[in-house]
């Protein structure tokens, strides 16, 4: 799975805000993002050079994958984007989701959202922070879309998702016309992706259509993109073949590991890739191993040079307890993308389920490597601290208990950890600064309330 840096400032976003309008009046419910290196890796080749289009560094836009069904996109908390697994379920077609990147997009660089959020900057800051509790449930899941969603610690109402004005609206159509032109491309994918919004028939809830509700459509804005691409130089242009079927394995893939697995085996019955796909996923779901494991190692045959082929077979037999078959998948998975953190991470947690202690040096040594990318990974950090206490290197694995309990703010275990490491970590240590570096930021949690897991 792909993962990416992330600068502290934006990492409290990562439990999932979907939040966004806290003053708003709306229910509050429990929020959560997917990660998923396949999916991250398809949706960042289709934002980046957007976002490049749009003057934005890609390095400083976060994106998120939000796992709920409602149709929904939606910019927070500065550069960050947020898609709903639903909405990229109901894009047929890659052009359609670059289509609503290149939207949202100009609502970034437009800055529209930071125009109507001054005078609640304080308070979005403060249900941001809340929703870096997520990350703590990174450590429990697996590495792949289904097992390893983030459950949001803090609660928030994407219902309540800040709702741009039409004139805003129509901006940023403007603006995404001119960058998906960047790339080559008219703007018929978005005019498509507008009118599933309008006329597909989506699951009601007492909140509504949350898409509507947040960017209203009008005719004018439909009636400039038809002109707009009715005059294109690229007009009928698309990204391709292969890429279609990428995105239509990545469909396939959500519907697979987040759907109704009876639903899958019934929508995804013919012998297409991307029907194998969704099938391997869902009879891994429904418990039916030999069954998910003959579609993988199918998919894995037919194209061994993929690597998100070889972690789902991984996936699927790790998760079954089949710990010593899934270490030959996971190892090729990382041979063929090693620029993928999550990957290793995997890999990393296969090597340490191993009853015979081997393994245990390469395991320190990948979620280490996973920390230097992600370095507010909860999972890496709890994952580095197991395999360093077990080589009986007790300081080291005290600090990433301890920094992982920082990031998941839980006071009273990152207190239990750092006392731990003193004991371990003197000051000609290398890691003497990060200990202190631990202890002031242990300083400045706030003190448990009740209920809370940290209270004493």
């Amino acid at each position: 799975m792909i993962s990416r840096a992330r600068r502290w400032a934006r990492a409290v976003v990562l439990g999932l805000v979907i939040l966004l309008a806290p003053w708003l009046a709306a229910p509050l419910g429990a929020l959560a993002i997917v990660r998923d290196a396949e999916i991250e890796a398809h949706v960042r080749s289709l934002a980046d050079p957007i976002f490049e289009a749009a003057g934005l560094a890609p390095g400083a836009v976060d994106v998120y994958l939000v796992k709920d069904e409602r149709l929904n996109a939606f910019v927070a908390g500065g550069q960050n984007l947020f898609l709903n697994t639903g909405l990229i379920a109901r894009t047929t077609t890659p052009e359609q989701l670059a289509g609503v990147i290149a939207h949202e997009a100009g609502h970034i660089a437009g800055g529209h959202l930071s125009r109507q959020m001054l005078a609640r900057e304080q308070a979005t800051k403060q249900m941001l922070l809340g929703t870096a509790l997520g990350l703590a449930a990174a450590a429990l899941g697996g590495p792949a879309v289904g097992t390893a969603i983030i459950a949001g610690g803090a609660t928030a109402a994407q219902s309540g998702v800040l709702a741009f004005t039409r004139g805003q609206e129509q901006a940023a159509d403007l603006t995404a016309i001119d960058y998906l032109a960047a790339l080559g491309l008219p703007p018929r994918g978005l005019i498509e992706f507008l009118a599933v919004v309008e006329t597909q028939d989506l699951r009601i809830t007492r909140e509504g259509d949350v898409y509507r509700r947040t960017h209203p459509l009008t005719r004018d804005r439909i009636g400039a993109l038809e002109a707009a691409d009715a005059s294109s130089p690229y007009r009928g242009r698309t990204l391709g073949a292969e890429r279609a079927a990428v995105h239509e394995r990545v469909r396939a893939k959500l519907d697979g590991f987040l759907g109704d697995p009876e639903t899958v085996l019934r929508r995804w019955n013919g012998e297409t890739f991307a029907a194998r796909y969704a099938r391997a996923a869902a009879h891994h779901r429904r418990g039916e191993v030999e069954d998910a494991v003959r579609l993988a190692r199918g998919l894995v045959a037919e194209r061994p040079k993929d690597p998100y082929l070889h972690e789902l077979l991984g996936q699927i037999l790790f998760e079954n307890g089949r710990i010593e078959e899934s270490i030959g998948p996971w190892r090729e998975a990382v041979r063929l993308a090693p620029e993928a953190p999550l990957l290793r991470l995997g890999l990393a947690r296969a090597l340490l389920e191993r009853r015979d202690g081997r393994g245990l040096e390469e395991a320190a040594v990948l979620a280490r490597e996973v920390v230097r990318h992600e370095p507010r990974d909860i999972g890496a950090l709890r994952v580095l601290g197991t395999a360093e206490g077990r080589l009986g290197r007790i300081g080291p694995a005290s600090l990433a208990f301890a920094e992982a309990a920082v990031l998941a703010r839980n006071k009273r275990d990152a207190e239990l950890h750092l006392g731990r490491a003193r004991q371990h970590v003197g000051p000609q240590d290398p890691a003497w600064l990060r200990l202190q570096d631990l202890e002031r930021a242990v300083a400045e949690l706030p003190e448990p309330r009740p209920g809370d897991p940290g209270r004493r």
